[in-house]
């Protein structure tokens, strides 16, 4: 026998002794419980002096089990919740027939203890209870001597643990809770409405990316899980609903690395008779509130890089950047080509406007450290863009980088369906199987007039990342995607990063 079956054998029996008691090892409905934060300064601000008791301040609590000493006839128990920890004392005098019960309390079982304020004689602030209730025996024991999880794949697999022996890592999935919270107040704010469009699509689009395909057994059709939610909220821009905005779970059938998971959560908004300026103003905007929901401070650390997020932020054109760190013109194809064999990037089969794009990539991104925004996009990568006024060849587009990263992605959007049909049928003869699509309802949407508009995409999962100094997308999801444990292997088996084979625009796309 293992010594982890050992363990659950030993919890088992005194799961069986509970029940002997007449005790209900997973708890009743416990009410009126106060956050151990709150108890925690409400007996600070008591002042209570060590040794001490007060009587009359009574308080109910609950929290998991994460150290247990036991001092003969009394028993110290530290309990986590969702706000921190609480030491509780319990004396055999003081609970009287609940004695039997603390006996057989293990490290991670859920507990409620009724009891009084007060501080042990080293002034540990302390409940002391006099009443014990059984919430949830926990059979499985927690990381040993709690020192948390430290495997980081085991982490990801069993996050349920990872959250309540982590206390640092559940403290970063409240900040993203915040983040969106103060993202859509600042939305509503700018009287957006939030709106939801569907996953199951006919028609994959608005973004270069290979969908997971799926059936429908009733009307026997093959669907896609969405790749963005575009062209449906620009569907809404058609009907009069002139600013909109959605939190949308996106899925791509392609790698997994640091920076992407086949899951995502991006926003996209739209803004009738906006452009990509207005856009630019809108990110700011928005990653403003989310500082300040977490702390006001707009000088963060990421990966050891200190970061200025007080706008306005750097704009810098495409071209411009591309002359200076590639020392190549981006309108001499034949130099481009060149240039990226130079550096390594892969040219065969490849129009010029993709080859510019990787080149930029290769060159560029990585020295895009400090937030700004990249505009003005070659038109051949952007099907979805208006063009520039005085130069057809380029896009009305711009990306928001921070540490070489893609932050968010924004057009100002093309609404002539004409051009946006014959662009289409552009792709639908291109090599790139990921833009071969061909959405007919939404060229049809066009026709009856769309207004002139900024839209934008900005991946949460990279920005709380950024803002929480995570360094993996794996580390802001709850529950990532990841390899499944060979049979009779270990619990973290093959959990690493899968080589990313796509994706171009980094899970931001508009």
């Amino acid at each position: 026998m293992s010594v982890e079956d050992q363990l659950i054998e030993e919890r088992r029996k005194k799961l069986a002794k509970v029940r002997e008691l007449g005790r209900d090892p997973y708890g009743h409905r416990f009410t009126d419980v106060a956050h151990l934060a709150d108890v925690r300064v409400r007996a600070e601000g008591l002042g209570i002096p060590a040794g001490e008791m007060r009587e009359q301040e009574r308080t109910r609590v609950a929290g998991r089990i994460v150290l247990r000493r036991v001092m003969g006839n009394l028993v110290f128990l530290t309990l986590r919740d969702g706000t921190g920890d609480m030491q509780v004392g319990l004396s055999k005098r003081a609970v009287g027939d609940d004695w039997g019960l603390i006996k057989l309390l293990d490290l991670g079982d859920i507990v409620g203890v009724d009891g009084w304020l007060g501080a042990t004689k080293t002034g540990e602030l302390t409940v002391w209870g006099d009443a014990c209730t059984l919430l949830a025996k926990s059979l499985l024991a927690p990381p040993e001597k709690w020192h948390g999880l430290t495997d980081v794949e085991l982490r990801y697999r069993r996050r349920y643990v990872d959250l309540y022996a982590n206390p640092e890592v559940r403290a970063v999935f409240q900040q993203r809770g915040r983040i969106i919270q103060a993202i859509r107040a600042y939305l509503v704010a700018c009287e957006y409405l939030e709106v939801e469009t569907p996953v199951l699509q006919p028609v994959y689009g608005g973004a270069a990316a290979r969908p997971f395909i799926t059936h429908h057994n009733t009307l026997d059709m093959r669907l896609y899980l969405r790749i963005s939610p575009e062209l449906y909220l620009k569907r809404l821009l058609v009907g009069g609903l002139e600013r909109v905005f959605e939190f949308s779970r996106n899925f791509r059938n392609e790698g997994i690395s640091t920076q992407h998971n086949p899951e995502f959560t991006l926003l996209e908004l739209y803004e009738a008779y906006g452009d990509y300026h207005v856009m630019m103003e809108r990110v700011e905007g928005m990653t403003s509130a989310a500082i300040r929901s977490l702390d006001g401070n707009f000088r963060r650390t990421f990966r050891e890089t200190e970061l200025d997020f007080t706008p306005p932020w750097p704009r810098r054109k495409y071209a411009d950047l591309l002359r200076e760190y590639a020392g190549v013109d981006m309108a001499d194809g034949a130099a481009v080509r060149e240039t990226a064999k130079k550096h390594g990037v892969d040219i065969a089969g490849k129009d010029d406007a993709v080859v510019i794009n990787d080149l930029f990539e290769a060159t560029v991104e990585p020295r895009l450290i400090q937030p700004q925004f990249v505009y003005d996009y070659p038109a051949a990568i952007c099907p979805l863009t208006r063009r520039h006024p005085d130069d057809p060849a380029i896009a009305l587009r711009f990306e928001a980088y921070a540490c070489g990263m893609e932050l968010g992605n924004a057009y100002t959007e093309l609404n002539d369906p004409d051009v946006q049909e014959a662009n289409f049928q552009q792709q639908l003869a291109g090599q790139d199987e990921t833009m071969a699509v061909m959405d007919e309802d939404f060229v049809a949407a066009l026709r009856y007039g769309m207004p002139p508009a900024g839209g934008l995409g900005v991946g949460i999962d990279r920005l709380v990342m950024l803002l929480t100094n995570s360094p993996s997308i794996r580390d802001v999801i709850l529950f990532p995607l990841q390899r499944p444990v060979a049979s009779g292997g270990p619990a973290v088996e093959a959990g690493g990063e899968v080589p990313d084979d796509g994706d171009p625009d980094g899970g931001a796309d508009v």
